[in-house]
């Protein structure tokens, strides 16, 4: 009976111990929620941090096609120097259609007309003073026209009866694709103010305009010869003289052309074309040995 009575008092102490933990946990916990929900303020909340970068907003400004002072009468000038560029593309289109015509000698006189205007231009932008790298990508763009396009078109169709038709338009093509090759690389390129770096396509144009303008008496395969010799010295790195310093050539220089005109002005020019042509490789072997 003892034993009996001491294991029913312990059985009956821990199931007390039981409910008195737990009811203990029940209420510490109901405490712990009045005092946070009831008695204490709540946290303040955490500011929100983003994370998000927000880029800044660019206004595109509009850009100037001529730099400087914006007057009346400079946008004037620029406009008249701009117009001459457009006249020299328009007389190298007015050679195409001549040529595709039949008119070879007109369409040939259209092409010196643009190299007049193509030379105009340049001088009015400086005395002007309204150069402008508009001015100098609308005069790159004019002169493949009219000098990379317009001439070799007047020099196919005036040796489409002479030499096979085949042969002509693969000489005109390497003519179109080196007077590209120069305007690209002229644009690119540092300038110097005493030699250009290959023949310009100015020049280049004047010369075949000019050979079809007098019909120069030399044989097709001949001229086609010329045609392809005067393409690659376009794109050659050999020095050319600029017009201001073969201006200061001598006067007896100057005396010998002017005897040949006179005397056989066909011969004349082809000697002084070959000689101007030859001047590039003489100049370039100097500067070698120097």
């Amino acid at each position: 009976m003892r034993r009996s009575g001491t294991i029913a008092r312990q059985a009956l102490l821990v199931r007390v111990g039981r409910r008195t933990g737990e009811s203990g946990r029940a209420a510490t916990a109901t405490r712990a929620e009045v005092i946070y929900t009831g008695h204490e303020p709540a946290p303040a909340p955490r500011p929100v941090v983003s994370h998000v970068i927000t880029a800044p907003v660019v206004v595109a400004e509009e850009t100037s096609l001529l730099p400087g002072e914006q007057t009346t009468a400079r946008r004037l000038r620029f406009a008249l120097v701009n117009s001459c560029t457009l006249a020299s593309l328009a007389l190298g289109l007015f050679a195409i259609f001549l040529a595709m015509s039949g008119d070879i000698r007109p369409a040939a006189a259209c092409l010196v007309a643009c190299v007049a205007f193509d030379g105009l231009d340049g001088a009015l932008a400086r005395k002007l003073g309204v150069s402008s790298p508009f001015g100098a990508q609308m005069d790159s763009l004019a002169d493949m026209c009219s000098f990379g396009l317009a001439a070799p078109v007047v020099v196919y169709a005036s040796l489409a009866h002479t030499v096979p038709t085949a042969v002509a338009a693969v000489a005109c093509v390497l003519v179109a694709g080196c007077a590209a090759i120069r305007l690209a690389r002229f644009n690119v390129s540092p300038k110097d103010g005493k030699f250009f770096c290959g023949v310009p396509t100015t020049m280049a144009a004047a010369v075949l305009a000019v050979t079809v303008l007098i019909d120069l008496p030399v044989p097709g395969l001949a001229l086609l010869g010329g045609v392809a010799l005067l393409a690659f010295s376009m794109v050659s790195s050999f020095p050319y003289a600029k017009l201001a310093r073969l201006l200061r050539l001598p006067p007896w220089m100057w005396l010998l052309p002017v005897v040949g005109v006179l005397v056989d002005p066909r011969l004349t020019f082809a000697v002084v074309v070959l000689a101007y042509l030859l001047s590039g490789p003489v100049l370039w072997a100097r500067a070698r040995r120097a």
